[in-house]
């Protein structure tokens, strides 16, 4: 069924999008392939781009995520081996790992950093170092 942006509440867009996903269990073969529906809006009209060119943009997206900022969180800032069980936990050091990222973001794009890897700015961080950055 479409509807307009105006309908759901989401003045200023030109379209809703929806992509549905099929998601295959890697560490579960025997598991049911499950179907996800992901929602976008676009400030683009029809006329802009066409389905697949969006369809592309959409994959771009979500690549420069898995490559960029999951990647970091994972292999630079050992989320996935992170064993912290309880939700309080999990949640600051989510929170941490953001901060230490945005951070390292900060100082590279204001150029106040030569440093090209979280892993080594991390390295040469301290409390003090840190806590300057937090109060620029």
């Amino acid at each position: 069924m479409a509807v307009t942006p105006e309908e759901i509440g989401l003045c200023g867009c030109w379209q809703v999008i929806a992509v549905k996903r099929e998601v295959d269990a890697v560490c579960k073969p025997e598991a049911k392939t499950a179907v996800e529906i992901g929602y976008y809006v676009s400030s683009l009209s029809l006329e802009e781009r066409s389905a697949q060119a969006i369809g592309g943009m959409i994959r771009g997206h979500w690549s420069a995520i898995e490559n960029g900022t999951h990647y970091r969180r994972d292999v630079t800032l050992g989320e996935d081996a992170c064993r912290t069980t309880k939700a309080g936990g999990a949640s600051i050091m989510a929170t941490l790992r953001n901060l230490t990222n945005g951070l390292y973001e900060l100082e590279r794009e204001g150029e106040r950093t030569d440093i090209d890897t979280l892993n080594s700015w991390c390295q040469r961080q301290t409390f003090s170092t840190a806590w300057s950055l937090l109060n620029k």
